[in-house]
């Protein structure tokens, strides 16, 4: 997959209120490996994998691309964001455009973490890519998901069914003078 060219990486790590975004590390593995584990976090993403398997074949440091942050709270990581380019396979209008991702730990939802963390990371896209817009991609059973792409600003651009179920594409248009705050706003100053 094409990488976010041309980005300089890592970046220095990006803190909030709350968490530490940056790259991941070799400490990050187990927390890797329950997240990619979990059947709570695919519920909408196709299942899990096998525990026995990512034990098996994930690097010592893994995910380590540009685009790619663990984030931490209180110095664990909890969850992951992705920013990368979207492949043209099951979403035409998406081809070639940066995406969002999220993965976080089921301890971690419902405490607003994702919503601070993407909008860090959007932040950050906004300052090395301006005027790039992103989309993301869920599952339109996956509500939780569907409200964080509206409060992160992202609006539909089309449905489509993959993987056996109607999926969701958003847009977010890039950031028209300035970094968005926490609500997805923009405001006029660098951070």
């Amino acid at each position: 997959m094409p990488e976010l060219s041309p980005v300089i990486w890592p970046p220095e790590p990006i803190r909030t209120a709350r968490l530490v975004l940056r790259r991941p590390e070799a400490r990050d593995r187990a927390a890797f490996v329950e997240l990619l584990a979990s059947p709570e976090v695919h519920t909408y993403l196709g299942g899990p994998r096998a525990r026995e398997e990512l034990e098996r074949e994930l690097p010592a440091a893994p995910e380590q691309w540009p685009g790619s942050f663990a984030v931490e709270l209180d110095g664990e990581m909890i969850g992951q964001i992705l920013l990368r380019r979207a492949p043209a396979e099951h979403r035409p209008a998406a081809a070639g455009r940066a995406d969002l991702g999220y993965l976080f730990l089921p301890r971690a939802w419902g405490l607003g973490y994702a919503a601070e963390a993407c909008s860090a990371a959007l932040d950050w896209f906004d300052g090395v890519l301006p005027g790039e817009p992103v989309v993301l991609a869920t599952q339109t059973a996956n509500t939780a998901s569907m409200r964080l792409a509206a409060k992160l600003g992202f609006t539909e651009v089309e449905r489509y069914r993959a993987w056996d179920a109607d999926q969701w594409l958003g847009r977010r248009p890039p950031s028209p003078g300035g970094h968005r705050d926490g609500d997805g706003e923009s405001d006029s100053g660098l951070r």
